[in-house]
């Protein structure tokens, strides 16, 4: 048999292979139910080795880990007697599970030249949050590009793919191709939550706020709020408000989808967006209730209590140094490490400084870090948050016009109306 991208597949029945195909594409939309479609697969076939694995990375971005670590155990051992593209389909979701990512990484890119069409498989590099995005490199942006220009032509007129690769333009400055591919994407299958997500990373890049929240608002009314990206939708559709000057709509897309409070998501999604919206919301002039950051602090706490994850780890270090938890975030600042720890340690320090208003602090520590943020992870949308608290501590400093130029020059998108108290645009 054959899965629905035409690589042969070892299944014992056609209706465990349609809950499998079923569970690609729900998985690769960022739709909810892809859980339950693999689940439904390994039901119908319990020796279907590509059903557990299906299986295992689903729980995983559901975050049922307990759950995700048995069905990649069960896949492994059923994958032992399979053809070589099936083993190596299973062995880099192995070596995923098992704390390996530059292995993992290695391996994914050397199966996807062979195998190229074996998606589920390829997306564990593809997108800002896979193996090269959360690399730690230099240059991780135009090695996604490479990527997915790779993979693009073996796909045809695939709607995920067409994302994917409309996401590399876009991190890589070419918005208007990207737009273009996304539009095309979406007209394939308008419910693909990550061709949203992306179209809505093209029209902050483009500027284009009213366009951008119009589009968002309307999307949302359908998608499920066990979907995966729900949260980190919301937390877009907060930051459309916030540019819009919506201080209410800020709020309410916090309380609904994004918070501790609200999201389903991955902790990862709910510690980083709502960080990076509070603190954003605070830079822009809105008043932030303290107990909104002790929550997170807390949150933080729990869910990662130590480093490794760096872009986690920024995040959770503000969140520490806005509640005034010290020990927490000295803990971090002594302790990074991970794919970018070098850098966290800074920014560390520099969340500190900020929280006691010491600017000058914070400038010597930021400076450390702003020529290599793309190492943190995160899209340019994401990393806006250390563009726009460096040009927020020039001008505390008084350095008004250095603050204007650096967003000028780093990020024009934000140069016009930068949303900043007191850094208006230049007359």
């Amino acid at each position: 048999m054959q899965d629905s991208y035409g690589n042969e597949i070892t299944v014992a029945s056609q209706s465990a292979l349609d809950h499998y195909d079923l569970g690609v594409r729900s998985f690769l939309a960022a739709d909810y139910g892809a859980v339950e479609a693999f689940q439904a697969a390994v039901e119908h076939d319990d020796s279907f080795a590509l059903g557990h694995a299906g299986l295992a990375r689903a729980l995983m971005m559901s975050g049922q880990m307990p759950l995700a670590k048995a069905a990649i155990e069960r896949a492994q051992t059923l994958a032992a007697k399979l053809d070589i593209r099936q083993c190596q389909h299973v062995e880099c979701f192995v070596l995923l599970f098992a704390g390996q990512p530059q292995k993992a990484r290695a391996l994914v890119k050397s199966h996807v030249r062979d195998y190229p069409r074996d998606a589920l498989a390829a997306q564990l590099c593809s997108n800002v949050f896979g193996l090269i995005g959360f690399s730690g490199e230099v240059g991780r942006e135009a090695e996604l590009l490479a990527y997915t220009s790779a993979l693009l032509p073996h796909y045809g007129e695939d709607w995920w793919m067409m994302s994917m690769h409309a996401l590399s333009l876009c991190e890589t400055g070419q918005i208007d191709a990207s737009m273009q591919l996304m539009d095309k994407s979406l007209a394939l299958n308008d419910r693909n939550a990550n061709g949203a997500h992306f179209k809505s990373h093209a029209q902050y890049e483009a500027g284009d706020a009213a366009a951008g929240r119009r589009y968002l608002s309307d999307w949302l009314a359908d998608y499920d709020d066990r979907g995966v990206l729900h949260g980190h939708l919301s937390w877009h559709a907060a930051l459309w408000a916030l540019h819009d000057g919506d201080a209410a709509g800020v709020w309410a897309a916090i309380d609904a989808g994004v918070g501790p409070q609200a999201a389903k998501g991955l902790p990862i999604n709910v510690l980083t967006d709502t960080a990076a919206i509070l603190y954003r919301a605070e830079l822009a002039g809105l008043s932030v209730a303290p107990e909104r950051w002790s929550g997170l602090s807390d949150y933080a706490a729990k869910f990662f209590p130590e480093t490794g994850q760096s872009f986690a780890d920024m995040h959770a270090a503000l969140a520490h140094a806005m509640a005034g938890n010290g020990d927490r975030l000295a803990y971090i600042g002594d302790t990074a490490k991970g794919f970018a720890g070098d850098l966290v340690q800074p920014v560390a320090r520099a969340w500190g400084a900020i929280a006691r208003q010491d600017w000058q602090a914070a400038l010597e520590e930021l400076v450390l870090v702003m020529s290599s943020t793309e190492r943190l992870g995160g899209s340019r949308a994401q990393r806006d948050l250390l563009e726009l608290t460096y040009a927020n501590v020039l001008l505390k400093l008084g350095l008004t016009e250095e603050a204007r130029r650096s967003l000028t020059t780093r990020r024009p998108v934000l140069a016009a109306a930068p949303p900043i108290v007191g850094l208006g645009a230049q007359p």
